[in-house]
């Protein structure tokens, strides 16, 4: 028997030494000093492709955990490659170089620093597909080292590491280091403080695209964000496309099946909702947020970036200063400039100048706002939204800081409640309703509403004072539990037996039965008794909030006995009214981190134009049961096919060109002659 001795290809020898290590050991040396022999020939001309020289690359990068001690200097031998001829080498070789190190690094040969290191300075390279890759594995790499337990041993390194690179003068560096960290933030792998001081110190860069990266991830747009390699590689396309594909294509059963998918594709698209990249304790783990506040308002003063980057640098330091309540004075004075109705994005101006708000700042500070606000938005010669706007911007503002409002403008801006347009009129309302629940005494009577009896009289907190309370509001509604015990009610059963006619008097009068909590539960009225003295509901809301732990439907009553002492108000008949409050398991984002939603400045009640998918929705629900009414194509019988003129309606033009051109408008003698030639013929039809 004669043994096949006929030479084998780098793929089928790979495959072998796979299997069986040690019986091939021989033709992987022999491999290995053809690669060494290839690796002094490249290292003479660099810059040329060299085809053999690649796939030996490969292939031991592939075998390399099977003979470690043979391969122990393969590893430097790309890394030195990578490292002297970065920018010479061939565009396919060094990407070869790239791939074959990160599968060293995958089988644990490469330490992953080191390899950093490497790739980073792979970035001064002028190739976009190699940026793009080394970006995705930097975090892959990362989230991999960091899947089964925390390696803070890896992490410390690399972090350190990339604090160095953020000081490079090169901006692809700096701007790679800054996504990197963002990404890993973001995944919750990096999510300590080291690395948010690490971004913020990154928004007082010179290069503007870095400035933006890391404003962005405070403010909660990640633009930049890394995508993978398939939402790369595959373009989404749009419904016009695939509609007009089949529209011109010949139409078969297939691709109808193709265009449904693609379709329900892009449907799927549209209605998945795009997650907020936005992490608000990041915010909370800044190291001195006053200095670092100072520090970013010198920059934006001093800014000759574009008009975004100044955008997102007011809405930095304004979270800054909300969150964490700093005193940041000469703020308020800088965005006057821009609150004019005319001015870009002023919509986001108002809400960052709201933000800015809160109790600690003398109120001197923010009343130029208001009074700016009424000056250029909320007068008569503006359009209504612009008035709208002005109102929300000013209710926000009241509802951090109440005592920057002056009496005689909170009375001017209240009389807009009689407003002619209606969005005017709802958003002057709401400011009513600010002010009777923070400041009644500043309204005017008319405009405090009729109190309640279960409403308690408030007081006005100067400038500094806080209302600290030792219950919850509206706690006294809820029975105590212990009380409960204590009295050693009955079962229902019981007190029915207790009713019955043996122990009833004699005398034959009513019984006056009063309604347990159950029942008014049931009936949606969660009402305390009118006539208890505030005091003692103090008390028993003290002693409730101590002895009872409240679930989430406790806490969901509560609001809503607290929402109908506010808008639940008596009629001019003295009637109750009926008020229904839903509520949603999930809050908004902004009522959450105390932020201002965009949404509450914008909130302009008008009733908007009717879009396509609405106006068709509104036609579709008027066809329903009207279908003999239905317009049917005419034919003499069922088996007939369309006249000629109905098939033209679905010919194309092309088609029909010629027919169309010669149609032109008759002359007033073709029309005599014509209507001579009908005279005729009726005149003959008659006899």
């Amino acid at each position: 028997m004669t043994l096949n001795k006929a030479p084998l290809s780098l793929p089928q020898l790979q495959n072998l030494i796979k299997r069986d290590p040690v019986s091939y050991k021989d033709e992987f040396q022999q491999q290995y000093r053809h690669y060494l022999s290839n690796l002094e020939l490249f290292r003479l001309k660099p810059n040329r492709y060299n085809e053999t020289f690649e796939e030996l690359v490969r292939f031991i990068a592939q075998v390399s955990h099977c003979y470690p001690d043979v391969v122990e200097e393969f590893p430097n031998h790309l890394k030195s490659l990578l490292s002297d001829h970065s920018t010479v080498i061939d565009q396919k070789m060094r990407m070869a170089f790239c791939r074959s190190l990160m599968m060293l690094r995958k089988k644990n040969i490469v330490d992953i620093v080191d390899l950093f290191q490497v790739f980073f300075r792979l970035l001064k390279c002028q190739d976009k597909q190699l940026r793009k890759t080394l970006l995705i594995y930097f975090i892959t790499d990362v989230k991999n080292a960091n899947a089964n337990r925390r390696n803070n041993q890896v992490n410390t390194a690399l972090q350190s590491f990339m604090y160095k690179m953020l000081e490079d003068n090169h901006a692809i560096v700096m701007k790679t280091a800054v996504d990197v960290m963002v990404s890993l933030y973001n995944k919750n792998i990096w999510n300590d403080a080291r690395t948010v001081n690490a971004i913020a110190q990154a928004c007082f860069s010179k290069i503007t695209k870095v400035v933006a990266t890391a404003l962005r991830f405070f403010c909660g747009k990640d633009e930049g964000a890394p995508a993978s390699s398939e939402s790369e590689s595959e373009e989404e396309q749009t419904a016009k496309q695939v509609l007009f594909g089949m529209r011109v294509a010949k139409k078969t059963k297939r691709r109808q099946q193709r265009v449904d998918r693609a379709m329900r594709k892009i449907k799927r698209g549209k209605n998945k909702k795009k997650q907020v990249a936005f992490n608000f304790s990041a915010l909370h783990l800044i190291h001195d947020p006053q200095g670092f506040a100072e520090k970013l308002f010198r920059q934006l003063e001093k800014s000759t970036d574009g008009f975004e980057v100044k955008v997102l640098l007011m809405n930095f330091v304004s979270r800054l200063i909300g969150i964490h309540q700093l005193i940041l004075l000469n703020f308020y004075p800088f965005l006057l400039r821009f609150l004019q109705p005319h001015q870009r994005d002023v919509t986001k101006i108002l809400q960052y100048a709201a933000q800015a708000a809160h109790e600690m700042v003398p109120p001197e500070s923010i009343e130029p706002l208001l009074k700016t606000l009424a000056n250029n938005f909320i007068t008569d010669r503006n359009a209504g939204e612009v008035m709208a706007v002005g109102l929300n911007a000013a209710r926000e503002i009241c509802s951090r800081c109440p005592l920057a409002m002056p009496e005689d403008l909170l009375s001017d801006l209240v009389l807009y409640k009689n407003h002619r347009d209606k969005s005017v009129k709802l958003a002057a309302h709401s400011l009513i309703l600010l002010f009777r629940d923070v400041n009644p005494e500043m309204l005017h009577k008319k405009f405090r509403g009729k109190p309640g009896a279960e409403t308690e009289p408030r007081k006005a907190l100067t400038f500094g004072e806080s209302d600290a309370k030792n219950y919850i509001p509206g706690a006294d509604i809820l029975p105590d539990e212990e009380a409960a015990a204590a009295s050693g009610d009955k079962p229902d059963d019981e007190k029915w037996e207790s009713c019955s006619d043996e122990d009833d008097d004699s005398s034959g009068e009513w019984i006056d039965i009063s309604h347990s909590d159950e029942e008014a539960e049931k009936d949606g009225t969660l009402q305390p008794n009118a006539n208890v003295n505030p005091e003692e509901r103090r008390e028993k809301a003290a002693q409730v909030s101590q002895m009872r732990i409240f679930t989430q439907e406790d806490l969901k009553k509560l609001k809503q006995f607290e929402i109908q002492k506010q808008i639940g108000a008596t009629t001019s008949k003295g009637k109750r009214k009926s008020v229904e409050v839903s509520f949603d398991d999930d809050e908004d984002e902004a009522k959450i981190s105390g932020l201002v939603s965009l949404k509450s400045i914008e909130m302009v009640h008008k009733k908007r134009r009717h879009d396509k998918e609405s106006r068709l929705a509104t036609v579709m629900a008027g066809r329903e049961g009207r279908e003999e009414f239905n317009k049917k194509p005419k034919k003499k019988c069922d088996g007939a096919s369309l006249s000629n003129k109905e098939k033209r309606k679905f010919k194309s033009f092309m088609m029909i060109k010629h027919k169309v051109q010669l149609k032109h408008k008759r002359s007033f003698r073709d029309k005599q002659i014509a209507l001579r030639d009908a005279l005729v013929k009726q005149k003959k039809m008659k006899h």
